[in-house]
């Protein structure tokens, strides 16, 4: 019988068991930003480990090449450092019919992948986003025998997770009830704080590719 470390909102964890984090990191970003708080990574990363023996912890982005500076790259190049596995492609430039300026950089198909290989070897997945495309992602790990968690939230208005990831998942984990473990010192997010470039995309663009330009300072480094 395994033997329970602890248990955070009715979702068992055990201190043997495999654990692996998927990270979309610009769903996530968004559904900080809405409950008005900013992710310490390296608190995340320390909470994860408390939680079972942490495999990977992968965190997924897109990136623009030809930006003179990208607000996204200190916070790539921090994670790359620091026990994070980085996942990361260059978005793509089109105009569409209407003649505006389009970057797009889904990153679906790079963590479905990934999950999908590494679920013979791990027990537990935690999932970092509400995204409802992955779906049925996670029902084919379920049926290699890994429990998956959501993490995301249904507190924002509207609600960052979509309802059918939420009922597949084993557990869904409310990212509020997080915030106290991983948010940045500091406490609740400013105006202050820098917003990525949207020069050029629209509203659904902007939540796709760039809710995770992050600042530097809510990484906790020192």
């Amino acid at each position: 019988m395994r033997r329970q470390k602890n248990q955070i909102a009715n979702i068992p964890f055990y201190p043997e068991e495999k654990l692996a984090l998927f990270i979309d990191g610009s769903n996530l970003y968004a559904a900080a930003r809405a409950l008005e708080f900013d992710i310490d990574y390296r608190l995340l990363l320390k909470w994860a480990a408390d939680q079972g023996r942490l495999v990977r912890a992968l965190y997924y982005t897109a990136l623009i090449e030809d930006q003179e500076y990208s607000p996204i790259r200190p916070l790539v190049d921090w994670l790359d450092y620091n026990g994070y596995t980085m996942v990361t492609k260059p978005t793509k430039e089109f105009v569409d019919a209407q003649g505006r300026r389009k970057i797009k950089g889904n990153m679906d198909i790079e963590l479905a992948i990934d999950m999908m290989e590494m679920a013979d070897n791990v027990d537990h997945i935690m999932l970092f986003s509400g995204d409802g495309d992955f779906r049925r992602l996670i029902e084919a790990v379920q049926r290699k025998g890994v429990r998956v968690t959501v993490v995301s939230s249904i507190k924002t208005s509207p609600p960052m997770v979509a309802d059918e990831l939420r009922r597949q998942a084993d557990h869904f984990l409310e990212l509020e009830m997080l915030a106290n473990a991983i948010q940045r010192a500091g406490g609740p997010r400013t105006a202050a704080n820098a917003q990525p470039a949207t020069d050029g995309m629209d509203d659904e663009d902007e939540d796709d590719n760039f809710g995770n330009a992050l600042p530097p300072s809510i990484l906790g480094a020192e």
